[in-house]
């Protein structure tokens, strides 16, 4: 294990495995460099997948230029942001994840092969002495001897605390530049299952309902099950709006199973903060199965029971989006209202959910006026309004009545109406690139690529044009996430865009 962590620092053998085994022998506190190892492996994997690159088979200069990449698209720091000590030998040659190597080497221009580690072997360094003092048995003055005689310790203690500071500050910068956003909501797993044609037959009841119908007691194949973990409304959001590049994080609420552990894993993996997930024990995480069965789906679910408690959250968002929650969350609701009354300077975007539309509008009447963005289809917005859903300038004029500042209405294939409020304009769908697969989570990579374009500063008319891309790539994939695209990939799909892909003022 030693031997890794000396090829990253490029120290000195036979002395440096030595040191390292003096420093465990010394401390009582064995296996540091194991893990160690393990969190700086798992860190790279997690920053190459988040890059769209498979940890496998990626060479170390194709991780290089996407670092690159991730620098020049303003991206660089919530991809690195607990990286400071991470490095990965690849090939033979060694990538530095730390934030300032990656932006020396994008600013200077340095080859792959002169690439700047400095600040990330320095980082290792300190990394490996803080995990051994942090032991109780730990001798600190002891343990400062032997690292030093092994070159773990900087030349000057101010100096290696100089660049940390200025890591901090480079990152806390570029933090400021970036909103931050707290999405709400249930989180699930789901299970695909593909039924063979041959399995299972469909029926019509005498009320007019299909029905999908399969031998009782048999034991039957299936085709493919593909798991999505951490999906609905909050999560999908949660996760689009990292990829676009923004701060986003979620609160939402789960057990402590295997499920559990393996969606916040996930969300982790996808950069969103998950210091607002509550982990609820004895309690099981939401697991569906969608049964797809030809071009259709049939959807067996059970939502768990939890506190739903409200807790400040540890970073004030910019932005609060509010997603599908359950039944019995209305305490949940008062508080994140009574949090937005204190403070002004949150924008609430709202995407109403079943339980929302169940409660009414009356009961709602806060959110909707509280609400900068609200996004809906065509009936929801019919039932919020008690208007007639083919009248569309009447159905937008009464979600503005309500206090929304953004309104925004969608109609499936039919396109998306949108209005701050002086104009209503229509947007048509992105042609879709081949035959859409699964159209599950196509509304909410919509809802929060508008959300994200808004929140970054680009107008209404803009938003309009990146939303229906991400949900027609979405469209493309299993799940409501798979699909979800970047800020850049978003931008070259309108360098392709018909000419007349372009949002309209609609005349009613």
């Amino acid at each position: 294990m030693a031997r890794f962590l000396q090829t990253l620092l490029s120290a000195s053998e036979p002395m440096f495995s030595v040191g390292m085994a003096k420093l465990e022998q010394t401390t009582g506190h064995s296996g540091v460099d194991t893990r160690l190892i393990a969190d700086i492996t798992s860190k790279a994997h997690d920053v190459m997948r988040r890059l769209g690159l498979d940890p496998r088979d990626s060479t170390g200069h194709e991780v290089f230029l996407a670092l690159i990449a991730a620098v020049r698209r303003d991206a660089a720091e919530s991809l690195l942001v607990d990286c400071d000590f991470v490095m990965l030998p690849i090939d033979g040659q060694i990538v530095s994840f730390n934030l300032i190597d990656v932006i020396e080497n994008s600013h200077f221009g340095l080859s792959f092969e002169n690439q700047s580690l400095s600040h990330g072997q320095r980082s290792l360094r300190g990394e490996i002495v803080k995990r051994y003092n942090e032991h109780l048995r730990t001798d600190e003055t002891v343990t400062r001897e032997i690292a030093s005689s092994i070159g773990l310790l900087p030349e000057s203690d101010l100096w290696y605390n100089e660049t940390n500071a200025r890591q901090i500050q480079t990152r806390n910068k570029e933090t400021k530049m970036v909103p931050h956003v707290l999405s709400v909501g249930d989180i699930i797993t789901n299970a695909f299952i593909k039924v063979p044609d041959d399995q299972a037959q469909v029926s019509t009841d005498d009320e007019g309902y299909k029905r999908l119908s399969i031998e009782l007691g048999a034991k039957l194949s299936y085709d493919y099950v593909d798991i999505v973990e951490a999906a609905e409304c909050a999560p999908n959001a949660a996760v689009s709006l990292s990829r676009l590049g923004l701060s986003s994080s979620l609160m939402t609420w789960m057990g402590d199973d295997a499920p559990g552990k393996a969606m916040l894993e996930y969300l982790k993996g996808e950069n969103v903060g998950i210091e607002e997930a509550t982990v609820e024990n004895g309690v099981k995480s939401n697991y569906h199965y969608v049964l797809r069965y030809g071009a259709d789906r049939t959807k067996l679910q059970r939502f768990e029971d939890y506190s739903y408690d409200w807790r400040e959250p540890s970073k004030k968002p910019d932005w609060l989006y509010l997603g599908v929650l359950g039944e019995k969350t209305w305490p949940l609701h008062e508080a994140i209202m009574k949090y937005l009354e204190e403070n002004q300077e949150i924008k609430l975007i709202f995407q109403p959910g079943m339980y929302h539309l169940r409660w009414g509008t009356e009961k709602l009447k806060a959110f909707y006026d509280r609400a900068y963005i609200v996004i809906l289809n065509r009936e929801e917005a019919a039932q919020v309004t008690g208007g007639n859903r083919d009248d569309m300038t009447s159905l937008v004029q009464d979600m503005h009545e309500l206090g929304v500042n953004v309104v925004v209405i969608t109609d499936g294939p039919e396109g998306a109406y949108a209005s701050e409020g002086d104009k209503i304009l229509f947007m048509p769908i992105y042609p879709d690139i081949k035959e859409p697969y699964d159209r599950t989570g196509a509304g909410d990579a919509f809802a929060s690529t508008l959300t994200a374009a808004l929140a970054l500063g680009e107008t209404l008319e803009t938003a309009l044009m990146w939303a229906p891309i991400n949900s027609m790539n979405v469209s493309q994939y299993i799940g409501a996430q798979k699909g979800l695209l970047s800020k850049d990939e978003i931008l070259k799909y309108l360098e392709n865009a018909p000419e007349d892909y372009k949002p309209k003022v609609y005349e009613g």
